[in-house]
């Protein structure tokens, strides 16, 4: 009997783990014409799934979450926050009324405490609003703030009504062959343009990336991306700054969407649809290409991060105690997402291959919140699994002169790729195809 995922929780964190990384690398075997099956290493997984903890840069720690990235108590409840880029923490405090003006949130002298002393400040804040007026005050401002709610059995039954990945043909378009595959890459010869950030898009195309696809990642120039963030998940892709809503953004977009297989998404639906970057408006455009499309409420236009819906779903009560609420033992959410829409590109560009046509696979970090809340459960915690360290299962790279430490891969076959390729530095890569 195969051991446990030491990921201790009260949900079947290891269960949802396992069976994500199955269908990756069971996608692989298949695309790769390989017999055998998936190799499915407890610690590995582990390791992979709890990569922020594994992570050093030089030998050093990086935090993961941001000092306003966190639950804080309300009059009536809970709220959890996230703030881990400054345009949130802007729009936070502003939304909090603990600052004037988003836009001039640096130069403000009301914000230029120390982390600690702005922690305090939101605190105190939140303290005395009700949970509800929180988070709409929040939001309102373009931050992300959600109550903490207790499980709704109801709404997650009708989640899992529809499938964990969502599969649509969005067009016609001639069969396109894929160059012959190998076991070590059977992706060789596919081209993916990689339009996600935090965790579960960069997960899928640094999984795609492993297996032999071409990635090249596209970031907007006026985001920036923690440098911590990018390395952890970057391995093997082109990394470019494309400012998509200028003309000669847009000019070099469809360049890189003509010659692009795979092109995920992890952007606000709404968002995209406005710069013509919906699923439909791509397939229209370029016929015969694989779209992936993840959004963490399933809704066109809300922000979102796993943190936050673990807290709205009910994940983070159950995870918590009478003091206050808690957290799953890593961001599994996001991390399953990306390795099942990794397996759906897989099995799509097979399916592409037989049959032809543009097709869509999408699904939401709600989703598969609701498969894991449907899983089994215990009363307690499990006990921590002795995985003091994470020897065996983490690689080291040179970087801009930088030892980087990350997890090494989760998805593993027989005659698979066993090492990621060095992650790029962020954004120094030409926004074109190699």
């Amino acid at each position: 009997m195969s051991r446990v995922v030491p990921l201790p929780a009260r949900t079947d964190v290891a269960a949802l783990a396992r069976s994500a990384v199955a269908c990756a690398s069971a996608s692989a075997l298949r695309l790769s014409g390989v017999d055998g099956v998936p190799d499915l290493d407890a610690d590995r997984i582990a390791v992979a799934y709890s990569s922020e903890r594994w992570f050093r840069m030089d030998g050093r720690p990086r935090a993961g979450f941001a000092p306003l990235s966190a639950f804080f108590p309300t009059m009536d409840g809970w709220v959890r926050t996230h703030a881990n880029y400054p345009h949130h923490r802007a729009a936070l405090l502003l939304g909090l009324g603990l600052s004037r003006d988003a836009r001039r949130i640096d130069a403000d002298a009301e914000d230029v405490d120390s982390d600690a002393e702005t922690r305090q400040r939101v605190a105190a804040r939140l303290a005395t609003m009700s949970t509800a007026a929180a988070a709409a005050g929040v939001t309102a401002a373009g931050g992300l703030c959600v109550a903490v709610r207790p499980e709704d059995r109801s709404a997650d039954d009708s989640w899992r009504r529809h499938p964990l990945v969502q599969i649509r043909r969005l067009g016609d378009a001639p069969a396109r062959p894929l160059p012959a595959p190998t076991a070590l890459a059977p992706l060789r010869g596919v081209r993916v343009l990689d339009l996600t950030r935090v965790i579960a898009g960069p997960v899928a195309t640094r999984t795609l990336a492993l297996l032999g696809a071409d990635v090249l990642r596209i970031d907007p120039p006026r985001l920036g991306e923690p440098q911590n963030q990018h390395l952890d998940t970057g391995h093997g892709k082109g990394s470019a700054l494309l400012d998509l809503s200028s003309p000669a953004g847009r000019s070099r977009g469809e360049e890189l969407l003509s010659g692009a297989d795979v092109i995920a998404l992890g952007y606000r639906p709404a968002a995209l649809a406005a710069l013509g970057l919906s699923p439909e408006a791509i397939a229209a455009r370029h016929p015969g290409v694989v779209v992936l499309q993840l959004t963490a409420w399933g809704e066109p236009d809300r922000r979102g991060f796993d943190s936050l819906v673990q807290a709205d779903s009910g994940i983070a009560v159950l995870e918590g105690d009478d003091a206050a609420p808690g957290a799953l033992p890593a961001q599994a959410l996001d991390h399953s997402a990306g390795y099942l829409l990794a397996s759906a590109a897989m099995d799509l560009l097979g399916r592409r291959s037989r049959e032809g046509g543009s097709w869509l696979a999408s699904t939401s970090l709600r989703r598969i919140a609701a498969e894991l809340l449907g899983l089994p459960r215990t009363a307690e915690k499990a006990p921590l699994h002795p995985l003091a360290d994470a020897a065996g299962h983490t690689q080291d790279f040179i970087v801009d002169g930088i030892r980087i430490t990350t997890a090494a891969p989760a998805v593993s076959y027989p005659g698979g790729p066993t090492a990621f390729a060095a992650p790029r530095p962020w954004g120094r890569d030409e926004p074109a195809w190699a």
